[in-house]
């Protein structure tokens, strides 16, 4: 059985995890070495490596970037998406400009409501909180009734803010782990600052 010191990976299978994830060539094969060759795995750790890279540029300022257009359904939904990076520079790399697209693309399928927790309205995170207590059973203990509460209130999360959705193309990763795959490419940070969805006789 091979290992990871030993496994040399094919150029098709460096190439089939390029396109995947986005990431440098060079980085691709080094996970394919370092996971002897476990695609799904060498898959995760550019992945990881993508989000690490994010965490540390979490504090940059990105100014720069790009206002993207989606239209869909024959001009009957369109989406106008703001998507940030730290120079002009990175904001011009047809890496970004696809990123871009890819998230305003999820925004004309998915719906999402927020960017992110940070961007939930106190308020409105109460009255969701308030209605996932009334619906625990009675008699649960309070411990497990707030495990519950917790659970129902993450899952609230992950269905309408736009970083924890599925991603509408590749449902095995987040919005915000297709976003940390290009950090990890690009090397810079990138954010969604705002977006706007319009569906033609929708007057909200």
């Amino acid at each position: 059985m091979s290992t990871a010191t030993d496994y040399q990976p094919k150029a098709e299978e460096v190439k089939r995890l390029r396109e995947e994830t986005q990431a440098p060539m060079l980085d691709c094969r080094k996970a394919l070495v370092d996971t002897a060759g476990d695609f799904e795995k060498a898959k995760q750790a550019l992945v990881e490596r993508g989000a690490a890279q994010a965490a540390k540029k979490a504090e940059r300022v990105a100014n720069e970037g790009l206002v993207t257009a989606y239209i869909h359904a024959g001009g009957k939904i369109g989406v106008l998406v703001e998507v940030n990076s730290e120079t002009d520079f990175v904001a011009r790399n047809p890496k970004f400009g696809e990123l871009a697209r890819d998230i305003a693309m999820h925004i004309a399928a998915m719906s999402p409501t927020y960017i992110d927790r940070e961007t939930v309205p106190e308020a409105t995170v109460e009255e969701a909180r308030a209605e996932f207590v009334k619906a625990v059973p009675p008699g649960k203990p309070v411990d497990v009734a707030q495990k519950i509460v917790d659970g129902k209130l993450n899952k609230w999360y992950e269905e309408h803010c736009l970083i924890e959705q599925p991603f509408v193309k590749d449902d095995s990763m987040t919005v915000g782990e297709l976003i940390n795959s290009v950090v990890g490419v690009l090397g810079e940070r990138i954010r969604v600052r705002r977006f706007t969805k319009y569906a033609l006789g929708d007057s909200r």
